[in-house]
Parts: structure tokens; C-alpha cells; sequence
């Protein structure tokens, strides 16, 4: 198989020629690709496999290497404790930069009702009421940054959790080029989790005090059964051992987040920090 990556510069000064854009290039390669029986995005044909990329050379090869290269996406982690604000700041990313949202558990959710070979490993072993392995996980994840709704990068939410599992992610190829870290006290997220309401109709999220739901779906919003302090404050532990691991994991792409103010503010500095990716 012949693999052709173009990496371009995206620090070219303002006198170039907008021909010679990434966007334009892309093109050309594609039409070119295509009058000669290839695709330039992935799908390999005859042999040959042409990727574009405007990042760096380190990291394209990085992500080449693993399968998970998209062209001229952003490849994000997002992480924090429970009632961090994740899924918040994870809605207003996809809006705006139009990456794909990978959740763990829905991502495994949806490879067991594809009926996905992924899917019937990860069955197998949750039917034994054992843990689905992180190896298989991170192939699950893989699986799901590949395709056209991952054509302008992916956000995963919920790995990685442990040194392996960032090990495990570096090997599967997915190399992340920013990771949010969101910060919010322990006490401020134990106010969020026990005031916390489910929709289980939509599967949206409200909470009595700050984010009440509307008057007419109120009567059949639910807490959930773990959403009390006392298992908060554990989960909260189990975060915080792991904590470290991410940080050192990706010290050189973290980013850590003041979570305790308003969603606007904190998605403000987000943009700041995923603007800078070039």
C-alpha cells in the first residue's frame, strides 16, 4: 500500500497566494486523485491513500500511524469530575467547530446495537458482568473518529481515565492536539450532582437551582439513584487518583480550565485555547 501524506504550512505570510491554501490544494489533490482512480480522503482505491493535513508533521504521522488521521480536524479530549460541566462545554464545541462528539459510553452503546463485531466482543464481556477492556474500548473509540461525521476532527469525552488508558489511546493513534481540563471544587460539584434533574424522554440534564426545566416536562424529570452526596464525594476520589496521569499524560497539550463560572465565560477560554491549534 503507498501512502501519500501533504502536510501544509499553515504560517504562510499574508502576501502568498490564496491558491496555495489548504483548502484549494485539497481540492486539486482530490480531483487529481480521482481522474486516476484513487480518493483523497481515506478511502483507499487502487493502492493508494492520500491524506491532507495542516498539522504539524509529528502529529500527522502520529494519527496516520494509528488510522485515525482526518483532514484539517481538530482532535480534542475533554475531561473532568462528574458535574464538571462537561457536556455543556462539549455541545458548544460541536456547534461551533463541528467536530464529532465521542462519548464512551454511547460510543459502546452503539457498537452493541450495531451488532458491530466491536460490538459483540464488548457484549460478550457485559453480559459476564465483567469490564469491557480497555483495548477493546480504545478500538471502539478508533472506530468511531473514522468516517465523514469525523471529517472535521472529534472531541472524545470520558477516556482517558488512567496511564494505561492514555497509553493505550497513544497507541491506537489517537493523539489529541488540545486537552481541556475542566477545575470546579468538590463542594460546587456535590451541589450540582444532588440538585441534578434527568429527562429520560430526551436525556437532557436540568438542576433545581441553576438550570430548572421547563414547567412542562418538570413532572417527569427524575434524579437519578447515584446522584447523592455520598457517592459523589466517591467518584470524586476515583477521579482525583487519576488525575495526574492526564496531566502528565499530556503536559505539553493540556489545558486547565477554571469550570466555576458561567457556561459562557468557560467556553470563551476554551476557544481561546483550541483557536491556537493551527
Amino acid at each position: 500500500v503507498v501512502v501519500v501524506v501533504v502536510v501544509v504550512s499553515s504560517s504562510s505570510s499574508s502576501s502568498s497566494s490564496s491558491s496555495s491554501s489548504p483548502a484549494l490544494l485539497s481540492a486539486r489533490i482530490a480531483a487529481h486523485a480521482h481522474s486516476r482512480g484513487t480518493s483523497a480522503f481515506g478511502i483507499k482505491t487502487k493502492g493508494v491513500r492520500v491524506l491532507v493535513s495542516t498539522r504539524s508533521p509529528h502529529t500527522a504521522c502520529s494519527a496516520l500511524a494509528g488510522g485515525s488521521m482526518t483532514v484539517n480536524g481538530k482532535k480534542i479530549i475533554i475531561s473532568g469530575a462528574p458535574a464538571s460541566g462537561k457536556g455543556t462545554q462539549c455541545q458548544l464545541i460541536v456547534e461551533k467547530y463541528g467536530v464529532k462528539h465521542i462519548s464512551t459510553g454511547d460510543a459502546l452503546r452503539a457498537q452493541v446495537r450495531g451488532e458491530t463485531e466491536l460490538g459483540k466482543q464488548a457484549k460478550a464481556f457485559m453480559d459476564a458482568g465483567d469490564l469491557v477492556p480497555d483495548e477493546l474500548i480504545m478500538n471502539i473509540m478508533k472506530d468511531e473518529t473514522l468516517g465523514d461525521e469525523a471529517s472535521k476532527g472529534w472531541l472524545l469525552d470520558g477516556v482517558p481515565r488512567t496511564e494505561k488508558q492514555v497509553k493505550a489511546l497513544n497507541e491506537a493513534g489517537l493523539v489529541p492536539e488540545k486537552v481541556i481540563l475542566l477545575e470546579v471544587p468538590d463542594d460546587v460539584l456535590i451541589e450540582r450532582c444532588v440538585g441534578r434533574l434527568f429527562d429520560p424522554d430526551t436525556g437532557n440534564t436540568y438542576h433545581r437551582t441553576y438550570f430548572p426545566p421547563p414547567a412542562d416536562i418538570a413532572e417527569r424529570c427524575i434524579q437519578r439513584s447515584d446522584d447523592n452526596e455520598e457517592t459523589m464525594k466517591n467518584r470524586i476520589e476515583q477521579f482525583k487518583k487519576n488525575r495526574q496521569s492526564l496531566i502528565d499524560g499530556y503536559k505539553d497539550v493540556l489545558v486547565q480550565i477554571d469550570g466555576n463560572r458561567g457556561k459562557d465565560e468557560i467556553f470563551q477560554d476554551i476557544c481561546m485555547a483550541l483557536d491556537k491549534v493551527t
